[in-house]
């Protein structure tokens, strides 16, 4: 007993001579640092992202005004300018290099304290945080059912030229108009029932839901063509109902492509029907299709003599 007494005493001793020295260490708990920054941003076409820090001063030894937040990036040190969010808050703009998508930073804080009549500097610091930049931001289609040909937006950002759009993993005819706009157009197969979408391109596949084809009726005038090489003649597409917005592509294909000459088919959004001109090529006789109409495919007999 005589032992532990003096053993017991000595311990208590170094604590409290520990806690002594502990409090007249500078920065000690005289700031609270909190990254407001989310670890996910979206891109942005200026490529300049802002890193938000919150400074709590929480003693009253702080000397006023002498409060400098840092970010640490790459090894490069910046000062952060006060914020417009109020008192305590502080902002960086980092412009973000091309070809980079991700980035680690930390926070580092000097400042003053008042201590024995004579201002002591101090600084505190955070832990390495990491953040990134996603490119794509896919929501949904525009559409979850149509017929075949009408043209459907997908509604998201980032998208690229390569984006393609799949209906049961096979590609189907996409338009690319920027990194905000991507559209494709329902392909011709087989109708009254669902497919599964994705966005595919250099970044993965992005699933996007699941779009029903419905069947749809058409008719042509004339119902049969008999050209000449060189010569043309009219033929006249008609829906029951108006082209939806962006216009109805009627896939029109042929076997014998080098007897016909056509433009491309597309009903103008709004409108009921449309004429083009098809020419006599080479002599040949045989057919055109369009897929998803007439319960499957639509036939019309082509004959080209010389």
């Amino acid at each position: 007993m005589q032992n532990s007494r003096p053993t017991l005493a000595r311990r208590l001793f170094l604590w409290i001579s520990a806690l002594c020295l502990l409090a007249l260490v500078p920065g000690c708990n005289d700031v609270v640092l909190s990254n407001l920054t989310p670890s996910s941003m979206t891109e942005n076409p200026s490529r300049i992202y802002t890193i938000t820090l919150r400074v709590d001063e929480k003693r009253k030894r702080i000397v006023p005004g002498s409060v400098a937040p840092h970010i640490v990036i790459d090894g490069e040190r910046h000062p952060m300018k006060p914020s417009q969010s109020g008192s305590g808050f502080y902002e960086y703009d980092y412009p973000l290099a091309p070809g980079r998508n991700e980035f680690a930073y930390y926070f580092l804080v000097n400042y003053e304290i008042r201590s024995n009549d004579r201002n002591v500097p101090a600084e505190s610091y955070t832990e390495l945080s990491r953040a990134s930049v996603a490119g794509r931001y896919v929501y949904s289609l525009e559409a979850n059912r149509g017929p075949v040909g009408a043209r459907i937006s997908v509604i998201g950002r980032g998208f690229t030229p390569q984006d393609t759009v799949s209906f049961d993993g096979a590609p189907v005819r996409s338009a690319y108009e920027s990194p905000s706009s991507l559209s494709f157009f329902v392909p011709a197969l087989a109708t009254g029932r669902s497919y599964q979408v994705a966005l595919s391109g250099a970044r993965g596949a992005t699933p996007l839901g699941s779009f029903r084809i419905d069947g749809s009726t058409l008719s042509v005038t004339p119902s049969a063509l008999s050209l000449r090489t060189g010569s043309s003649q009219p033929l006249t597409f008609t829906l029951p109902n108006p082209a939806p917005l962006g216009g109805l592509l009627l896939d029109v294909t042929t076997d014998i492509p080098e007897s016909v000459i056509m433009d491309e088919v597309i009903v103008p959004g709004g409108q009921s029907s449309v004429t083009i001109n098809v020419q006599g090529g080479a002599s040949g006789t045989g057919s055109l299709f369009l897929k998803g109409y007439e319960g499957g495919e639509l036939t019309i007999p082509v004959r080209v003599t010389q």
